[in-house]
């Protein structure tokens, strides 16, 4: 996708302020058992037709809305991924400037975690 010249800039402004981790990040996490919460930030056609296992589903246009509610926790340990690392980060910025303080954007997105083979669900967000 050809991203236009004042997103890519907004993105990587943002990205000098959120901590971004990368796919094999992830999946240490996951094998060691750690706690934290997989956010997919994509649109709801995009999650329901795949999206990483386990993951929870708050589209970038409601997530600043619902988050709250969904993890109240500010402290709570979050990975946002979106397509390809760049609404994740957008999205990583607004909830650190909630107050969320463990919150990282998942660098590659989608796009990465199913080139590295790492297991995706199907289905609409529930």
């Amino acid at each position: 996708m050809q991203h236009n010249p004042g997103f890519l800039r907004m993105v990587e402004q943002a990205r000098q302020r959120v901590k971004v981790c990368t796919v094999a990040d992830v999946q240490t996490r996951l094998v060691r058992g750690e706690r934290f919460h997989l956010v997919d930030v994509r649109e709801d056609h995009e999650f329901a037709k795949d999206h990483a296992a386990g993951a929870c589903h708050l589209g970038k246009g409601i997530i600043e809305r619902d988050i709250e509610t969904v993890i109240p926790d500010k402290q709570a340990s979050i990975v946002l991924y979106c397509g390809g690392g760049y609404r994740s980060v957008l999205a990583a910025e607004a909830l650190q400037q909630m107050g969320y303080t463990e919150v990282v954007s998942m660098d590659g997105g989608i796009r990465a975690w199913r080139e590295a083979g790492c297991p995706l669900e199907s289905g609409q967000p529930g």
